[in-house]
């Protein structure tokens, strides 16, 4: 079997790409990337507070950057100066610990059962075989506070033709937008390729 050596996403225009690289510049990224999205809601509309959005845009680059994903979007529609959700992607390699990934093994370590059980499917994806979950638990961290419910859908997926896996996490908080997240999520982890 072979190891991933890349990946491949495709996301729509209001999932806004995250500058992970170290190397990147979040302050540049964050100022340009808030032009560009004002002037997109603008066309549509909406005016929106650049400030805000800047700061918005360079907090959640931050908290990506400190899980280190292989890629990470925001989803900015058009109207909004703050991320309504997050994407992350990552790949999985076996090692000495994990030596075989399996969907059961994918499930059990990405669920969590702090609000019951998660729903669990097995969808139909071009790549390979894949898991999908759809949980909910008290959120941390970033822009998230105490008492707060974290709405999750997350793809593992094995890959024909490599041992490792790419596990796809969307994450949102906002009430009210659970299936236009969920059905942007399935239509994306449709899109992930690979190359060895």
């Amino acid at each position: 079997m072979s190891d991933i050596q890349s990946c491949g996403i495709i996301c729509p225009t209001d999932w806004v790409p995250l500058p992970l690289d170290p190397a990147d510049d979040v302050k540049r990224w964050a100022k340009r990337t808030a032009t560009e999205l004002c002037e997109r809601s603008s066309a549509a509309g909406y005016g929106l507070d650049a400030g805000a959005l800047r700061k918005d845009l360079r907090r959640w680059a931050e908290d990506s950057r400190d899980r280190a994903p292989l890629y990470g979007f925001a989803f900015y529609p058009d109207g909004f100066d703050s991320a309504l959700a997050l994407l992350e992607v990552e790949v999985i390699r076996p090692d000495d610990t994990v030596p075989r990934l399996s969907l059961d093994w994918l499930a059990d370590t990405f669920t969590t059962h702090e609000f019951g059980p998660p729903r669990i499917s097995h969808p139909e994806v071009p790549i390979g075989p894949a898991v999908r979950l759809r949980q909910n638990f008290a959120a941390d961290g970033m822009s998230r506070g105490p008492g707060v419910l974290l709405h999750t859908v997350t793809y593992g997926i094995l890959p024909d033709g490599t041992d490792n896996a790419v596990v796809l996490l969307v994450s949102w908080t906002a009430p009210g937008i659970d299936e236009e997240i969920e059905d942007s999520a399935d239509s994306i982890a449709r899109t992930v390729t690979v190359g060895f």
